[in-house]
């Protein structure tokens, strides 16, 4: 088994997973603004589509959105917690018997076959986890795939601002008051994190350079010590993952940035967007438009999204 998947099996796998990632888009308003992003694509794709595969599905976030559309879903995860808590999700919503819920790695999809799905999606970047395997990854969701292809992949223009400002999180924290442990860490941390920054171009350099942020043989070292260590992420340029898909002959590609527009607003004008009903649809329909320009698909807060045709 390759690291990739024994560190993200130990991480994804921890208890409290499942309870922590179905709050997400109550807890941080990037979260909200990715997946509405990915929602709206879903929506208008979804002509002939009776079958899809959701690779890395979490709590079910998009694979439960089809099911209620009559799409018949796989929803594949590394994590039973989470998978627990979609079918939990799946039951409470009726619709459970439009989804077929399997355990595994996206490392490993050799039980499907040429064409399965008549959408393969793959969403917050489970394919970047999979490093060093994410291009043949890749290559395997499009080859189970029929009709269409939609997915998002950590981005390395959008993610290396994070290495100059290791207190981005806070800008998109919703409620403060949130009892979720990392809400209170980043709300907590904010002055030691600032006071003991310091500008490392090398640093900067090399993840701009090899598209990954931490130091790899140190992430296995952690693990083989028993920690539970970040799963080791890839960071995709657009030109890049434009390439990949179009060597393995998806067509009609388009690709956008969620997150690139809420990325220049200040917490408190977001949060007063986010808690007025009418302001918040509208900034959301606005962020879809302009994060789907291809000038700065790269600057996505944390993903690269793709979609195309088969």
């Amino acid at each position: 088994m390759d690291y990739s998947t024994k560190i993200s099996e130990r991480m994804w796998n921890l208890p409290d997973k499942g309870e922590l990632e179905a709050d997400r888009e109550k807890t941080f308003i990037d979260d909200i603004v990715q997946k509405a992003h990915i929602e709206c694509e879903l929506l208008q794709s979804l002509e002939g589509i009776e079958t899809a595969f959701d690779g890395g599905a979490g709590c079910g976030r998009f694979s439960i959105l089809l099911a209620k559309h009559g799409v018949k879903v796989t929803h594949f995860d590394i994590s039973q917690p989470m998978i627990d808590k979609a079918k939990e999700i799946a039951k409470k919503e009726g619709v459970i018997e439009n989804i077929t819920f399997v355990k595994g790695a996206l490392e490993d999809l050799s039980v499907y076959a040429n064409r399965s799905f008549d959408l393969v999606m793959s969403f917050d970047s489970p394919i970047s986890y999979t490093y060093p395997n994410q291009e043949k990854v890749i290559g395997e969701l499009v080859r189970i795939a029929k009709k269409k292809i939609m997915i998002s992949v950590s981005s390395r223009l959008g993610a290396l601002p994070y290495l100059a400002n290791p207190v981005q999180k806070n800008q998109f924290i919703l409620d403060k008051n949130s009892p979720d442990p990392f809400v209170q860490w980043c709300l907590n941390s904010k002055e030691q994190m600032v006071e003991n920054f310091s500008f490392n171009l090398d640093n900067l350099k090399k993840a701009y350079e090899t598209g990954l942020l931490c130091d790899v043989e140190e992430t296995k070292q952690a693990y083989d010590r028993g920690e539970t260590p970040w799963s080791i992420s890839y960071q995709f340029m657009p030109q890049e993952l434009e390439a990949i898909l179009k060597k393995f002959g998806v067509k009609n590609i388009s690709m956008a940035g969620p997150g690139a527009y809420a990325r220049t607003i200040p917490n408190e004008i977001l949060v007063k967007i986010m808690n007025d009903p009418e302001q918040k649809k509208d900034f959301l329909e606005f962020s879809h438009m302009y994060d789907s320009n291809p000038y700065v698909c790269g600057m996505g807060k944390d993903n690269l999204f793709a979609k195309g045709d088969i």
